[in-house]
């Protein structure tokens, strides 16, 4: 009788310890990002906000889920997915051509992707980019597309240079610095961009795509859930009012409607 009151009060213990047989251990949510493609994820007071960011912690607040933010090189993000450092790639991510690469979201913001020159440049239309060096970031939808073999292969063919930079940021100060004269990229981040009044943005769009949420193929169950929030998100309003916040007062999102 003695030994087993011992070995009751013995498990009972590792049981409080435990949390009465429950896992303590909360559930986190990490999500993989560019921090230099503002408004959609970047640094500002020591602190990763944006869009993106923004809904993502919304998302993990609902689902009482610790979310953990972290800023990727964008060259490893599918080596950051696939290893299972991070649970996602939610940071403008362009769908369009990699659409069998991840599993998606819904698509949640229409994206086109434009060309942007110094307020003074005499380029005024894609055609004027004849004899022009122009600046893209890695492995973007646009840079394939102006590439041999892409859809807007025509008009790269027609550039003195295409100049491959690593992020966006990057990419902007060559053009600031006039070491390149144009460069295309998203119309989320130029608009961002010529708020500063040293740029503007040409008429013309390059490409349209859409962006997605991306997850490890085959991971639908974390998809679907990130995804009925968001939808539940903009059901409710709360993620216009984070779109209102970046976009100058514009809901920009398409997911749910």
């Amino acid at each position: 009788m003695f030994k087993r009151s011992v070995v009751f009060a013995v498990i009972s213990a590792l049981f409080l310890i435990c949390g009465c047989g429950k896992s303590s251990k909360e559930k986190s949510f990490t999500v993989g990002f560019d921090a230099d493609f503002k408004p959609y994820g970047y640094v500002e007071n020591n602190q990763y906000t944006g869009f993106d960011i923004d809904l993502a912690r919304e998302v993990a607040k609902r689902n009482n889920w610790k979310l953990r933010l972290k800023a990727i090189n964008w060259d490893a993000k599918d080596m950051e997915l696939n290893t299972g450092a991070i649970d996602c790639i939610w940071n403008g991510f362009t769908i369009n051509g990699r659409e069998d690469a991840y599993t998606w979201s819904s698509p949640y913001v229409d994206n086109s992707q434009v060309v942007m020159v110094r307020s003074n440049s005499d380029i005024k239309v894609l055609a004027d980019l004849a004899g022009k060096v122009v600046a893209v970031q890695t492995d973007t939808p646009v840079l394939k597309a102006l590439k041999e073999g892409g859809k807007r292969a025509g008009l790269g063919k027609t550039f003195k240079k295409m100049v491959v930079s690593p992020n966006y940021n990057n990419a902007v100060m060559e053009l600031e610095a006039a070491s390149v004269d144009a460069v295309a990229l998203d119309i989320g981040v130029a608009q961002e961009k010529v708020k500063e009044g040293k740029f503007r943005i040409l008429d013309e769009v390059v490409i349209t795509e859409k962006y997605g949420i991306g997850f490890r193929k085959g991971n639908t169950a974390l998809r679907d859930q990130v995804e009925s929030t968001l939808k539940a998100m903009v059901a409710d309003g709360t993620a216009a009012k984070i779109s209102a916040k970046y976009f100058n007062g514009r809901d920009c999102l398409i997911i749910g409607k």
